[in-house]
C-alpha cells in the first residue's frame, strides 16, 4: 500500500483541535503496539489509526448530508451523532485522500461500534482508540489487562462497559453494538454461573 504516511497526517490534524490530535497520536501508538503482538499488518494499523476521527469534528449537517448522499445505514440519524463519524469517516478518507484498502476503510468504519465478524486489524483500531494511554473513564484498566492477553475478551469488556454506561443513563443503544456483543460472546467460551433450582 504506498501512501504518503505525512500528507495523511497533516491532512487530518486540519479536521481536529489539538487535544483530538493527541488522542490520535496515542491511538497511533496504541495500534502499532498492538499489531506488533497480535501480526496484523503495522502500515494497515498506522494508517487507520491516523484516520479514525478524521471526520469526527465536522459539522453535524455535514456528516448527516454525507449518511443521505453516501447511503450510509439510515438508521444511523436515529442514535448518537457521535457514531456518524466513523461509517461518514471511511467514506470521506476514501473520497477525499484516495484510500482504497477495505481492509483499512472498514476499520475506520467501525471502531465505534464494532461489527460482526471484525477482522484483526478491526479489532486492533477499535481496542487502541478505547485503550490509548490518555484514556481514564472507569472500566479501561480491566480491558488494557485483557488486551495483553486476549483481544476478543477485550472487546467483548469494552462493548459490555459502553452498553451498560448508555443504559445506566438513558440512552438508546444502537443495535450493531449488540449484535457485535454477541457474536464475540458466540466466540468465547463461557464460564456462566448454574442456574439456581427453584
Amino acid at each position: 500500500m504506498k501512501i504518503n504516511r505525512e500528507k495523511l497526517m497533516e491532512a487530518t490534524k486540519r479536521q481536529m483541535p489539538a487535544s483530538r490530535w493527541e488522542h490520535t497520536l496515542r491511538v497511533v501508538e496504541a495500534a502499532t503496539e498492538l499489531a506488533g503482538r497480535t501480526g496484523a499488518d503495522p502500515e494497515k494499523a498506522e494508517i487507520a489509526a491516523i484516520l479514525h476521527d478524521y471526520c469526527k469534528f465536522w459539522p453535524e449537517e455535514k456528516q448527516r448530508e454525507w449518511i443521505l448522499r453516501h447511503r450510509l445505514p439510515q438508521d444511523l440519524l436515529q442514535y448518537n451523532k457521535e457514531l456518524w463519524h466513523a461509517p461518514v469517516g471511511a467514506e470521506a478518507v476514501r473520497e477525499e485522500l484516495g484510500i482504497d484498502d477495505e481492509e483499512v476503510l472498514n476499520a475506520i468504519r467501525s471502531h465505534t461500534t464494532g461489527r460482526p465478524g471484525m477482522s484483526l486489524l478491526e479489532k486492533v483500531i477499535f481496542l487502541a482508540d478505547y485503550i490509548e494511554p490518555g484514556r481514564s473513564f472507569s472500566g479501561v484498566e480491566e480491558v488494557r489487562r485483557l488486551a495483553r492477553e486476549d483481544l476478543d475478551r477485550a472487546i467483548l469488556k469494552a462493548l459490555d462497559n459502553t452498553i451498560v454506561y448508555l443504559v445506566e443513563r438513558g440512552f438508546k443503544v444502537y443495535p450493531l453494538t449488540i449484535l457485535t456483543r454477541n457474536d464475540f460472546l458466540d466466540k468465547i467460551p463461557q464460564t456462566l454461573p448454574k442456574e439456581e433450582s427453584h
